[in-house]
């Protein structure tokens, strides 16, 4: 058999993918390259590694096997050129980290410069809801994670980073007389809520209940982005973290509704398992942001003091 290295590469991100298409989509090849490379390695084997029923891909077991065994090499591979790289005092190797939807807008600042310093370091970054953040931390799938809320079912280490402000907001069409009455809007107006397992969502819901206050109306709604979309277009109102709204508030957009007990504030937390043996990479980061974090967050989240 004289299979190769990229065609081991297209295999195992066909079977991840279970599509010809959204592999060759990732691995920034047309469809006709990566279904070549394709069909060159099936005809290594007499068994069938994937089939189509109707337009649909499947992946055979004899496929699966042989998946799990290219992922093996791949990884062995990418060790030996890490190696290869340290042995020339370059940090070199995989930097996993899984972060909370809103922490979009906080990790990729403490990111940027260590990347740049370390052409050798693979950056995998997750974006997804808190509780599947807090999943992939526990099965050992990521060296850290970025949340707002520490998860107290995990034994963890930290590092704050910076506050998290929360506040009460809607759109410039929506009408609002600033001087309302506590709860108003919260009782009385159509309230926009993130989908369960979103800390957000969590924090939102924690707040209305110790003031006793009860939505009328609600709507949820799967991502920040379609929060705010829908906020701006008058849909609703919601309470959401200062840090994914600078934008619309300087377009006014946007507008902050002043609200007794608001803004609630956390903080962002970078997180690792207390027992996880750190690689040299994740080391590597952790001493960056250890050292760098009061300047990163003095040259880039300045804005949000005056809220």
């Amino acid at each position: 058999m004289e299979y190769t290295f990229r065609q081991l590469k297209i295999f195992t991100k066909v079977v991840e993918l279970q599509s010809i298409t959204k592999a060759s989509e990732e691995l920034f090849l047309t469809q006709p390259a990566v279904s070549i490379q394709l069909k060159k390695f099936q005809e290594q084997f007499s068994i069938p590694l994937t089939e189509v029923i109707g337009r649909k891909l499947y992946v055979t077991d004899f496929g699966h096997e042989v998946a799990e065994a290219a992922e093996k090499i791949l990884n062995e591979v990418e060790a030996i050129n890490y190696k290869a790289q340290t042995f020339k005092n370059e940090i070199a190797g995989k930097l996993k980290i899984s972060v909370v939807s809103t922490g979009k807008y906080v990790m990729p600042y403490f990111l940027t410069e260590f990347i740049k310093e370390n052409p050798g370091v693979e950056l995998q970054m997750d974006v997804t809801n808190k509780s599947l953040v807090v999943d992939s931390l526990e099965k050992n799938e990521v060296d850290f994670s970025l949340v707002s809320v520490l998860p107290e079912q995990l034994r963890i280490n930290n590092l704050e980073l910076m506050k998290n402000k929360l506040y009460l907001v809607g759109g410039a069409k929506s009408e609002v007389d600033l001087e309302i009455q506590q709860g108003e809007v919260l009782e009385n107006k159509p309230i926009i809520y993130r989908e369960k397992g979103s800390a957000t969502r969590a924090a939102m819901e924690n707040f209305m209940k110790e003031k006793e206050v009860y939505a009328k109306k609600k709507l949820e709604l799967t991502s920040n982005e379609a929060v705010k979309q829908a906020i701006i277009a008058g849909l609703g109102f919601s309470i959401v973290p200062l840090i994914g709204i600078r934008n619309e508030l300087q377009d006014n957009d946007i507008e902050i509704i002043p609200t007794e007990g608001l803004p609630i504030t956390t903080n962002w937390n970078l997180i690792w398992l207390s027992d996880k043996s750190l690689s040299p990479v994740a080391q590597a980061y952790l001493d960056f942001v250890s050292e760098e974090k009061d300047r990163i967050i003095q040259e880039n989240f300045e804005w949000t003091k005056k809220y």
